[in-house]
């Protein structure tokens, strides 16, 4: 058991998807994402919390993250582990892949579950 973290691309949604990232435990991330999936307005109903849920990441995210991804928040939460340097310098890229996919129309999607 564990907090395993999926980046995907897709033309449209519904449509065949291919991943481009994996993570296994970078809990400051799933903190970040979390905090993002909110700010979007969703979990609006108590019952609802951010697992096994598709978040689209748009351009803007991206260069959000970008300057923030060194630096993340610690994070918590059952299951989640602990981030490590690792995960940064695979973050770093990962966001440089995802930005390229955008600009050549796929959308970017982040999924995790614990």
């Amino acid at each position: 058991m564990g907090l395993d973290q999926h980046a995907y691309a897709s033309h449209f949604e519904g449509e065949e998807q291919f991943e481009i990232c994996y993570w296994r435990k970078h809990a400051n991330l799933q903190g970040w994402m979390e905090r993002l999936w909110y700010s979007k307005g969703y979990g609006k109903n108590p019952e609802e919390i951010f697992n096994c849920r598709h978040l689209e990441l748009t351009y803007e995210d991206l260069k959000n993250l970008e300057r923030e991804h060194n630096n993340l928040p610690l994070a918590t939460g059952f299951f989640w582990g602990i981030s490590t340097s690792d995960d940064i310098v695979k973050t770093a890229s990962f966001i440089v892949k995802a930005k390229e996919m955008i600009k050549k129309g796929y959308k970017i999607y982040y999924f995790c579950s614990y």
